[in-house]
């Protein structure tokens, strides 16, 4: 059980490739300026999602009796309990957006928010959704995903943690 505990901590705080494992056809210079790029792409993805969904939290906890109504009333959300889902939403909006915003835990916190969006897309009708909303759902899951896929990047507690561990 050791073993499998220690496996599931490095995957969720591994912070991605942070050198390319292969030569790139980049020249060298270009090379170290498209490294950097891509983590600052990363996280810029992180704030950007994380701004989303702990905005969303904080919504919720303003109102907490509206908050209920919609999940009782409106959000049909599969397989929970209204109460239980407005519980678990809540506190995945609020406390996985600081995950992200500090890298840590990221490709975790990555996929627990894509999970949250996708809950929230699901027990929505499908005449309640807008193209509008579709769209943001659609962006913020894809970023979610390639956060959960491609680790923090340079810029992230993972990423001193993985240096400090030997790993990077």
């Amino acid at each position: 059980m050791n073993a499998f505990a220690s496996a599931a901590l490095r995957a969720f705080t591994d912070p991605g490739e942070i050198s390319p494992p292969r030569p790139t056809r980049l020249p060298v210079p270009l090379d170290g300026v498209v490294s950097h790029l891509q983590s600052l792409a990363l996280l810029a993805a992180r704030l950007y999602v994380a701004q989303v969904f702990f905005m969303s939290g904080l919504t919720k906890l303003r109102d907490w009796s509206s908050t209920l109504a919609l999940f009782n009333d409106i959000y049909q959300v599969p397989l929970l309990p209204p109460a239980l889902a407005a519980y678990l939403g809540t506190t995945g909006e609020l406390v996985l957006p600081v995950l992200l915003v500090l890298g840590l835990a990221t490709r975790f916190a990555g996929a627990g928010l894509f999970v949250v969006n996708l809950m929230a897309v699901l027990s929505l009708m499908a005449d309640d959704l807008t193209p509008a909303a579709q769209a943001q759902h659609t962006l913020w899951g894809v970023l979610a995903l390639a956060i959960a896929l491609w680790g923090a990047g340079r810029w992230s507690v993972d990423r001193v943690l993985s240096i400090r561990a030997g790993r990077g």
